[in-house]
């Protein structure tokens, strides 16, 4: 790797060699502690936002490949152009999938995706049904369009509940603009199965969208789990989102897409922004292809969460079986003020999931944040776990 490669990694990882060890904070962190404790909330400065263990939004925290970043570095030629050569990314999306590029449609992340869902199935007040928790911008987004959102409980087990969600969807067939269902699930970490996946398509209207948001399908070891790619090929209609933020580390540059049949894609394609760069575009055309870097990241990723988990269960705290790069930990006391103790000890964790008050979502960082993090636990619950789990 070059001098200037060597250089950019450091911008785009954003000073991630300034994070401290586990056993101390350095003073910038400590001002953000004096703060916080005091009651004031600014946006912390960048010293000050490099000192924290970031385990809070379930990013990569190795950021992009060497091969990535050299592949952004070249898409910097046409920073100044429109129209311009953009490394073959929807090619390179279309081959990954065995689709045709008709199939594929980009947007400024996959939150960008799920709104152009919501805008284009959400018209006439119609309603999108899930499950929570789940990823709320999909919900907030219907509200804020006039529209609405079913939202079904969990199962005891943590689980969606596929009869609830086919029963919901037929008996409100006329007002139902599309199903949604994050897998596995954020921010439980939880899988449907394809076999599920299978019986709610064949058992829901077939005209009924459905939008799989599969962010952190790169994650997953369950064999009982299955893309739903496998469906769009079918020609169900079936729309899914994909995100380069995860596994490629490239949450920064905002890139996703839609994998979904033409006629969804054309029905889509108007409510795109077009805000997608050509740095993001030239990156993920490489980061898609780039399949070592992502196995090296999801080893290193799984090895630190099960450990992570073994470590907080022998402290007597259950965790809820994951197949992401986070979990959740059930913590027996309303999470919020825990959040706030993490905050002050140099540790960002998740925020609360109604209506899991009392779980706490903990994001897989690297060795030494994960290191921080168990210390800062054991500091907040020195005795342990002493009321029963759940």
């Amino acid at each position: 790797m070059d001098t200037n490669s060597t250089v950019s990694r450091r911008r785009f990882m954003g000073g991630l060699a300034a994070i401290l060890g586990y056993l101390g904070l350095g003073p910038d962190a400590e001002l953000w502690a004096q703060a916080t404790r005091s009651g004031r909330r600014r946006r912390p400065t960048e010293a000050e936002y490099d000192a924290f263990a970031k385990l809070s939004s379930n990013e990569n925290p190795y950021g992009p490949s060497e091969s990535v970043l050299e592949a952004m570095h070249y898409g910097f030629k046409y920073a100044n152009r429109y129209g311009y050569p953009d490394g073959g990314i929807l090619e390179a999306i279309a081959d990954h999938h065995g689709v045709k590029t008709e199939n594929v449609l980009l947007g400024a992340g996959s939150g960008e995706i799920l709104k152009i869902v919501g805008n284009t199935f959400l018209k006439i007040r119609k309603k999108v049904v899930g499950v929570e928790p789940s990823y709320g911008s999909v919900y907030r987004h219907a509200s804020g369009i006039k529209a609405d959102a079913i939202k079904l409980p969990l199962l005891a087990d943590y689980r969606q509940d596929i009869p609830a969600i086919i029963d919901t969807t037929n008996k409100n067939y006329r007002d139902v603009g599309f199903v949604y269902m994050c897998n596995p699930n954020n921010p439980t970490g939880v899988i449907v199965t394809k076999d599920e996946i299978a019986s709610l398509l064949d058992a829901i209207p077939v005209d009924v969208p459905v939008l799989m948001d599969e962010a952190y399908h790169h994650f997953v070891e369950d064999p009982r789990y299955e893309t739903a790619i496998p469906h769009v090929l079918a020609g169900r209609q079936v729309v899914v989102a994909r995100t380069f933020s995860k596994i490629s580390g490239l949450a920064g540059i905002r890139l996703g897409y839609a994998v979904a049949p033409a006629n969804l894609i054309a029905q889509m394609r108007p409510n795109g922004t077009g805000s997608v760069s050509a740095i993001a575009k030239w990156g993920g055309a490489t980061a898609i292809k780039d399949t070592a870097e992502q196995e090296k990241v999801k080893a290193i990723t799984l090895k630190l969460r099960k450990k992570t988990m073994a470590e907080l269960e022998a402290l007597g705290f259950d965790c809820i079986p994951s197949e992401t790069n986070f979990f959740m930990v059930y913590l027996g006391r309303q999470v919020q003020p825990v959040i706030e103790e993490f905050r002050v000890l140099g540790v960002r964790v998740g925020r609360p999931f109604p209506p899991m008050l009392e779980h706490l979502r903990v994001s897989i960082g690297t060795a030494d944040e994960m290191d921080r993090f168990m210390v800062a636990f054991k500091e907040i619950f020195p005795a342990g776990k002493s009321v029963p789990t759940c």
